[in-house]
Parts: C-alpha cells; structure tokens; sequence
C-alpha cells in the first residue's frame, strides 16, 4: 500500500493546446505590446527560412531600409536588427554607444525610464537622474540646466513615450536642447516608432531604439536601433557583451549580409508583411490617425462610464491610456480583466507608484470600433461586479 497515491496527469501537447485556443475567440489585445496582428501577419510566418539562405538576407536587408526610412534617416543613419525584446536592444544602444566612462541624464516621468536607470547601474555606467511627476511631460529647460550644471554628462537617455502612464514626452524640442549643449541622445521610441511623427533630418538623435512587436504591427522577438554611422563606428569596444554588441552586429551584417548568431527568422518574415501593410495603410501619418480616432473613441467612452483619465488630454499620447481604478469597495482589476476577457478583450494592468490605475492600449491591428465595443464590455463587467464609477 504506497504511503500516498499520485494521479496521473497527461503530458501537455500543443494540438490540444492549439485545439483548445481555435475553439474560443481569438482576443483583442488592449496592450502596449504584444499587440493584435492582422492574418496577413500570421501568415507570414508559415514559411521556414534558412538563417544563412540569401532570399532571406535580402529580406533582413529590405526591413532594415525601411525602418532607416519611415523616420528619414538615410543617409546618416541605419538600421542595427538585434534578437530579443525590446529592452534587449535598449541595453544594446547603451552598452555599445555610452563609453564606459561615459555619464547619462535620464528624465524621469515612468516605469521605462526607471528601467533605463536600471540598465545603466548592471552596465556599470554613471546616471543622473532627473525626477518629474508620472503625470508631467519631461522639461527641455530643465534638462539644458542639468547639462549646464555637470559638463561631465555626455548623453541623455529619454523615453519618447512613457507607457507606465501613457504620456507623450516633447521630443524634438528635448532633441534641440540637447544638441545644443553638444552632448548624444539615444532614445526610446519603443512604442512611438512609426506611431507619432519622428524625422531624423530635422530632429538630432544619435540613436532611436524600437521593437518589432509594436506600432509597426509585427510580431515580438526582434528590437531594433537606428544609429549615427559616424557614433556607431566610434563605438567599437564599449560593449559590455558580446550578444549586445551593436558595432559588432552592424559590422558583420555589413560584411555578411547575415546575422551574427540564430536570427529570428519568422519574426522578421512577419515584420516584412506588416511593413508591406503599414505602406498601404498610408504610412506614418495614417497609422497615427487612427491610433489617435481609436484613443479618442476610448476615451470619450470611458468618461460616460464616469471613469477618469490619469493624464490631461494635452499630454496624453495616442498609445495607451491609463484610468483611475474606480472608488468602490466591489472593485478589482484581476475580476474586472476575467469579465473583459470572457468578452474577447484583453486590459493591462496599471504601472503607477503612488495610485491604483489599470491601463488600455489603443495600438495594434485594431480600429476605433474595436475600442467602442471594448467599453461596453468594461461597463458590462463592472455593471456585473456591482460598481459604479
């Protein structure tokens, strides 16, 4: 007689899995990224593509051109492709183009720009951080006197967009700022890029990192960052590592045509489809347009719930928008997502210190329809849970 039974359970298999899945609505998601992606996306990765296979170099080729373009960037500029999320190609911008004796302001208004501190300290370079509100769009006056004040500080590290609240940061004005107190700017335009306008003829940037899994509509796996030619061929040996070597990657893809280690091959294949798309959609311009009518819808809606924005509609970016939990002792946002889910959309949790908020994305493969249905499944659920606003 054994001391204790033990059931047996099945290994997981991913037909079920998948089976399972097809059964139910596929959700929209309401997230600063992963996003909701049309077929045409998916699609594209049904095909297998050989890492070293030269239709596939032309490929890796032809995304980079566009992404150097869509922000005006040739020919000063181009496009470094680097394996993993988002962050992953942060660290790479800041390992490889801040000297490791090097010194970098972060305005800070939010979660990524934390994460920008964050990654500065594991790099082992200096940072000085200069603390705004979460609801307060970084100051370019009050950066230019912190760069008067310490002419020791050779970069500035912004975030575009801070998703943490959903607000948009004066970027070419920070940009002109910066250049001319004649130190680098790398920035974050993680969830900004091909989303709000960015033109790098006009606007001095050393450096613009993004991902594939954002507004251009791909899928997660590949970051990116547009860089200087001239400050990327001054940046050999500041990397603190070998896979987040920037110069190296640009380098040998200069040389090969190739990526240096295992590409992500069907991640690239589907961001060439969703570029494809974001042309004949009309480009930047149109894709913001209808990020802005899907933010206005959202937000127009939501109030007529009686539920309030974090940020002023002056300085709140197109992107994601974050609410006040309401002030209700029947809330919750793990039972207000479940309802939401149940009814095909999925919300993002707030990133505030200081208040309870939970976020919805305006961004992906969605229109302002989608977004208008979304808050009628919000009110519905909140309705069920016994809140009121």
């Amino acid at each position: 007689m054994p001391l204790h039974s033990v059931s047996f359970v099945p290994p997981l298999c991913l037909d079920n899995v998948i089976e399972k899945k097809s059964q139910m609505s596929t959700p929209i998601l309401l997230t600063p990224g992963p996003l909701t992606t049309s077929v045409k996306t998916k699609e594209a990765m049904l095909i297998d593509w050989g890492s070293w296979d030269q239709s596939f170099n032309q490929l890796t080729a032809s995304v980079c051109e566009d992404i150097v373009q869509i922000v005006n960037g040739h020919p000063s500029h181009v496009c470094i492709p680097l394996q993993g999320s988002g962050t992953f190609a942060v660290e790479g911008a800041l390992g490889t183009l801040v000297p490791r004796d090097g010194k970098v302001l972060v305005p800070h208004n939010g979660a990524y720009c934390q994460r920008i501190v964050r990654i500065l300290g594991y790099l082992g370079r200096e940072a000085v951080v200069l603390i705004h509100g979460e609801d307060e769009p970084a100051n370019p006056e009050r950066i230019q006197k912190a760069l008067l004040a310490d002419p020791q500080i050779s970069h500035v590290a912004l975030v575009h967009c801070e998703t943490s609240a959903g607000i948009q940061n004066p970027l070419h004005n920070i940009a002109q700022v910066v250049a001319k107190e004649n130190r680098s700017l790398i920035v974050d335009a993680m969830s900004s890029f091909a989303a709000l306008p960015i033109d790098l003829s006009t606007t001095p940037i050393d450096a613009l990192i993004a991902a594939s899994g954002k507004c251009l509509e791909g899928v997660p796996g590949m970051g990116f960052v547009i860089a200087r030619k001239d400050k990327m061929q001054a940046a050999q040996g500041n990397a603190h590592s070998l896979a987040l070597d920037l110069h190296d990657q640009w380098v040998y893809m200069q040389k090969t045509g190739q990526w240096r280690f295992t590409p992500p091959t069907h991640v690239v294949a589907a961001l060439r489809s969703a570029l494809d798309q974001f042309h004949a959609e009309g480009g930047q311009a149109a894709r913001g347009a209808r990020y802005q009518e899907n933010c206005k819808t959202l937000v127009a809606a939501m109030r007529t719930l009686g539920l309030r924005t974090f940020l002023s509609d002056d300085v709140q970016a197109p992107i994601i928008v974050t609410f006040h939990a309401p002030d209700h002792p029947n809330y919750d946002f793990s039972e207000l997502y479940l309802g939401v889910r149940e009814q095909g959309f999925v919300l993002y949790p707030g990133k505030l210190t200081q208040i309870e908020t939970f976020r919805v994305g305006c961004i992906g493969a969605i229109d302002s329809k989608d977004l208008f249905n979304a808050v009628q499944a919000i009110g519905k659920t909140l309705r069920a849970l016994g809140v009121s606003a």
